[in-house]
């Protein structure tokens, strides 16, 4: 009997460091500070506007492109936060988390032969996204050790074949946030060329020392090239519902759509009806960055009575910090170092090497801080044994 070959559609694509890094952790329990979800519940009111919709009869199948009421709601948020407007109708997609809208946004718009400029380090499902299109990703470096955009690469990175820019921001996983004249510098790279903007904004409520969140639409020559992806999961602390949004112009909507309705057709519809009812009150995402920045604070005040030296964290609620001044450690791989913590100190973070494609060592590890104050806490406790290496 003849057993068919399966040719795979992504030959370079492995069990992920998130997986291999949680699985050492549980066998050495530590605490797991590399996977980015919260360890605390989210809002019971949430739990409760679910729950009234499962009641309610809101069970079958939603519009394919979301519950009206959730996208006039989302709608009405981008409208007072950003002073952007889209219409509910024909520019706002609820889809099934940000990474389902993500790969959409890319079948979307990326064909074979395209090419999709990616800053790295960047989030790992972009480029098996890009893969799958058919279309090849050029990697641009953030600027080392500030991991600003690098405005005169990406211009060196534009060709003929230059379909697309995936940006990220807050980032994930330096908390780097773009400015206004971030996004006018891409803009004038663009004019007059035949590129989308794919804004991966999902942190978008985690901004902090009084800084704001400025998204590619707030720039009114970025607005109509680009697709806008947001996570209901990370701003309500649900990262398990898988319920996000793509606002796009009317033209753009349409193309995603047709992605999106043969991928998912639809987002389970408890979840849409009862995130609607609970987005009319805005303080749960209005409060969110006070919320993450006591939790960053926190931290990285604790991180400061340890050898490792915290970088600056702008949005997103991940931590960076450098081993480079530890001298039995810094002569060790970002990988080998995250392994050698998990074993010997209990706390698991995340190599940034892991969020490159091709290997680059800058002695870098992420922590994620959105935990509860005795999880963050008790690693702290733990970190603090590194101190005898100073």
């Amino acid at each position: 009997m003849t057993v068919p070959v399966l040719s795979s559609r992504l030959p370079h694509v492995g069990t992920t460091i998130f997986t291999v890094m949680s699985a050492l952790a549980n066998e050495h329990g530590a605490i797991n500070l590399g996977q980015g979800f919260p360890d605390f519940d989210c809002d019971v009111r949430l739990i409760d506007a679910v729950t009234d919709a499962m009641r309610g009869g809101h069970n079958q199948y939603p519009p394919m492109a979301g519950v009206g009421l959730l996208r006039e709601r989302v709608a009405a948020k981008l409208a007072d936060l950003q002073g952007v407007r889209y219409d509910p109708i024909t520019e706002i997609t609820v889809t099934s988390g940000a990474t389902q809208g993500l790969l959409c946004c890319i079948l979307a718009a990326a064909r074979p032969g395209d090419e999709v400029i990616v800053l790295e380090p960047c989030y790992d499902s972009y480029l098996p996204n890009i893969e799958l299109a058919g279309a090849r990703a050029v990697a641009v470096p953030l600027v080392r050790g500030s991991f600003e955009p690098d405005f005169e690469a990406i211009a060196r990175a534009i060709g003929p074949a230059t379909r697309m820019i995936i940006v990220n921001t807050p980032h994930n996983p330096t908390g780097r946030i773009w400015s206004a004249r971030d996004w006018d510098r891409l803009a004038d790279l663009l004019e007059g060329r035949d590129i989308f903007v794919v804004s991966d904004e999902v942190y978008e409520h985690m901004v902090y020392d009084g800084l704001t969140h400025v998204g590619a639409a707030m720039n009114p020559r970025l607005r109509e090239r680009s697709f806008i992806v947001s996570s209901f999961g990370k701003t309500f602390h649900v990262t398990g519902w898988k319920v996000g949004t793509v606002c796009a112009p009317a033209a753009l909507t349409v193309e995603f759509r047709k992605i999106h309705q043969f991928t998912v057709f639809t987002t389970n519809t408890p979840m849409q009806h009862g995130i609607a009812a609970y987005l009319a009150d805005a303080r749960p995402y209005r409060e969110l960055s006070a919320f993450y920045q006591a939790k960053r604070d926190r931290f990285a005040q604790g991180l400061a009575e340890t050898p490792l030296r915290a970088l600056t964290t702008e949005g997103s609620y991940f931590q960076c910090a450098s081993y480079a001044d530890i001298r039995e450690l810094r002569d060790l791989d970002e990988r080998a170092c995250c392994e050698w913590m998990t074993r010997e100190i209990g706390v698991t973070p995340i190599p940034v090497s892991a969020f490159y494609s091709t290997p680059t060592e800058q002695r870098i590890l992420r922590f994620c801080f959105a935990k509860r104050e005795t999880t963050l806490d008790a690693a702290l406790v733990r970190l603090a044994g590194l101190r005898r290496m100073a």
